[in-house]
């Protein structure tokens, strides 16, 4: 249990984080060529245009949420799926100029919006998309995933070695409980040789340690978590014997949440 001086305190850390990281992408996007936008991103079927599009309009998304947490009322984040896609396709081929303004903008309201709630409303739930409810003090650390994610998406520069480090600590150990105990995977554990995290994915045939082991930064781990990386760089162990391609050793993850 958590009261609501504890919660609005991690909101505004989260913000900060929120800010700094915002800013970044801010530069790389300005200083994307204009022909850039039209591009390919790291997403499959995805322009850089569609990537920043769809940052804008998840700003706009969580203004709703914020909303929804200030006034008690029940706004949706989108009003449908299909909006939601049409926006984001909608928006995708506008001038680099256009979807830099956007980011600007939907950040301000973003935060203008965290600014008018009071410390008491950061314990309310709100509905995510997906439909299941979540402490509104979650969200500034959700927006700051969509952020650093999706400044790697964009294939301009940014990789998962700039990730601050508190982010990538977090996402480590939230995609490794995300992932731990599913059915189907093959059992691995998973140690960042910089931070000494632990987390053991799938599940084990037997008591004890599985016999795969993947060692390497918590930034490149968590970079293979997400989906942004294919394992390249870690070492990975079978039964106590190195192997010597981590990418077609390491398991392959249902997509990450």
């Amino acid at each position: 249990m958590t009261d609501a001086r504890t919660d609005a305190a991690r909101a505004a850390e989260a913000l900060r984080a929120t800010v700094e990281s915002t800013e970044l992408l801010l530069h790389t996007v300005a200083g994307l060529k204009p022909a850039a936008v039209a591009g390919p991103s790291a997403l499959p079927g995805w322009t850089r245009g569609h990537v920043l599009t769809h940052l804008a309009r998840n700003a706009d998304s969580l203004v709703n949420l914020l909303d929804s947490a200030r006034t008690g009322r029940d706004i949706p984040q989108y009003a449908s799926a299909e909006a939601r896609d049409r926006d984001i396709e909608a928006g995708a081929g506008r001038p680099l100029d256009e979807h830099l303004a956007d980011l600007r903008d939907s950040h301000r309201r973003f935060l203008d919006a965290a600014a008018l709630l009071p410390d008491a409303a950061w314990s309310a739930p709100v509905r995510h998309r997906a439909g299941y409810t979540f402490p509104v003090h979650e969200l500034p650390g959700k927006r700051l995933a969509e952020v650093e994610y999706h400044h790697v998406d964009l294939d301009a520069g940014h990789t998962p070695a700039h990730w601050p480090e508190a982010f990538a600590r977090r996402e480590f150990a939230r995609l490794g409980a995300q992932f731990a105990g599913v059915d189907g995977l093959d059992a691995v554990l998973l140690i960042a040789e910089d931070t000494g995290q632990r987390v053991q994915l799938g599940t084990a045939a037997g008591a004890g340690a599985p016999e795969l082991t993947a060692e390497g930064p918590v930034r490149a781990l968590t970079a293979w978590l997400s989906g942004r990386a294919d394992g390249d760089g870690l070492q990975v162990h079978r039964g106590g014997e190195q192997l010597a391609d981590a990418r077609t050793a390491l398991p392959k993850l249902p997509p990450m949440g």
